[in-house]
């Protein structure tokens, strides 16, 4: 069992299990209906995508230490109550269940699923390496 991280709208893998959208806003385009049988995500967990100013300063760094300022902001309020045991509860699961996380970004190095990569795996979760 494990925690997957991925692109979602990608195809599923073999296993993979429950698959959550850590984004801001749902797919456009796509009925709510459709979510699940597109590959976008089975349940919506925004409570886990950066927040509207956070994610406007992902989409407007252009170097390296804008990118790092926008990880700190982002880890910054994965710190707060309810995201850090959101994250609590998902490392625990990974030890018993298999299900995805993901955003719609293409590369996860610039991307908030890579921070959710190594918060989870602070907490001690069970990552699959994909």
């Amino acid at each position: 069992m494990a925690i997957r991280i991925v692109r979602l709208g990608t195809a599923r893998a073999p296993g993979e299990g429950l698959r959550i959208g850590t984004v801001r806003r749902p797919p456009r385009g796509v009925p709510k209906s459709e979510f699940a049988s597109q590959d976008w995500y089975d349940v919506w967990y925004p409570n886990l995508a950066p927040s509207v100013e956070t994610m406007k300063m992902a989409q407007a760094a252009e170097t390296p230490a804008q990118w790092a300022a926008f990880g700190r902001k982002f880890r910054h309020e994965m710190a707060e109550p309810d995201a850090s045991r959101s994250l609590d509860l998902l490392a625990a699961l990974s030890h018993h269940s298999a299900f995805a996380i993901g955003c719609y970004c293409e590369d996860e190095a610039h991307c908030h699923r890579g921070f959710l990569r190594a918060l989870l795996a602070e907490r001690g979760a069970e990552i699959d390496a994909n």
